[in-house]
């Protein structure tokens, strides 16, 4: 194709130089038709360089500013990390949020399982996690004391509540103690819904139970679930009673279940997250740099700003409070809200 196009404008110059010698031999045509001849033969020259070039596979590299290829990002040696947590911070949307963050900055891949706090425990204790999101202080505790979990890291707090049927059966709603509420459901006979799962939410109703002195179990108006947060509030809702729920689930679920906010602020809710690295001492397997990994991102200063401003805007209020770089006594001095 270039030499087709060469050869067609040199006859065209070939063509101008006849018509100027055709009307005279001076010399200023003669200097015309060779300037033309010689912009012509310059035109072909660059036309069959530019064919040449096109035709030439070009080499593209991404380069920084200095002019140096970006370096890569070191990728994980085992990318799958397997995060056992409480169904509070699926339920709650925290986790669809804090989870893709991770896997962004890290290039790790999690496999989360959302499960009552006993029961991600018990998935450490048998080597099925890398890494625990909980919040069961009493278990964790143990947990730590048999040698199974490793660096228990405060991670964030918020408080338990008593939510119900805006009918309130039981006539709870004012009520500023926990214990008194329970002792009025009770006695009255009204449905009480709960999670039966070893869960955080479910060791803390039964301490509760326990501190006012009423033995709940096979009585006709308690009914337990087996389930998780969200369900368990959906089922109270059908069955116009009373459970006891993290704040975080409860808002996050309100606008379906349409269940009223009856007791909050008692002292004794606090509702405490914890990380937890299971011992690798005690499998083989794990992903160690993993958890490590997930932990130190959780009290990260960006993280933290995270579950700081998590719910604020959807519900006027964060779902979570961040705790890093406290203590559990510091929460516990604090109390709900703090």
């Amino acid at each position: 194709m270039g030499r087709l196009r060469t050869g067609y404008l040199l006859l065209l110059v070939l063509i101008a130089v006849t018509a100027a010698c055709g009307s005279g031999t001076n010399r200023s045509n003669t200097s015309n038709a060779a300037t033309a001849i010689g912009g012509a033969a310059t035109v072909a020259a660059a036309t069959a360089n530019h064919a040449a070039t096109a035709v030439a596979p070009v080499a593209q590299v991404t380069a920084t500013p200095s002019g140096s290829p970006a370096p890569a990002r070191p990728q994980p040696k085992n990318r799958t990390l397997l995060l056992s947590t409480t169904t509070s911070t699926q339920d709650s949307g925290l986790l669809d949020v804090l989870v893709p963050l991770f896997e962004q900055q890290t290039g790790y891949q999690v496999k989360t399982s959302a499960v009552g706090s006993g029961e991600a425990l018990k998935r450490g204790e048998l080597g099925e996690a890398d890494v625990l999101l909980v919040h069961s202080p009493a278990a964790e505790l143990d947990y730590m004391a048999r040698d199974q979990g490793i660096n228990r890291r405060l991670v964030m707090h918020n408080d338990f509540i008593i939510v119900g049927a805006e009918a309130d059966a039981a006539k709870i709603k004012g009520t500023a103690s926990a214990l008194d509420a329970l002792k009025m459901i009770a006695a009255t006979k009204a449905q009480f819904v709960s999670r039966g799962d070893n869960s955080g939410t479910n060791a803390l109703e039964l301490q509760l139970w326990k501190k006012a002195g009423i033995d709940p179990k096979g009585k006709s108006w308690y009914l337990e679930t087996g389930q998780g947060m969200g369900a368990s509030l959906t089922i109270t809702a059908e069955k116009v009673g009373y459970t006891i729920s993290d704040r975080a689930t409860y808002l996050a679920t309100q606008k379906v279940t349409k269940l009223a906010l009856l007791l909050e602020k008692d002292p004794g809710l606090l509702n405490v997250y914890h990380v937890i690295q299971v011992n690798p001492a005690n499998h083989s397997g794990l992903n160690v740099e993993g958890a490590q990994a997930f932990s130190d991102f959780m009290l990260a200063p960006s993280t933290q700003a995270v579950i700081a401003a998590f719910g604020v805007e959807k519900y006027g209020q964060p779902l979570f409070i961040a705790d890093a770089g406290k203590t559990d006594a510091d929460v516990l001095k604090g109390g709900p809200g703090s």
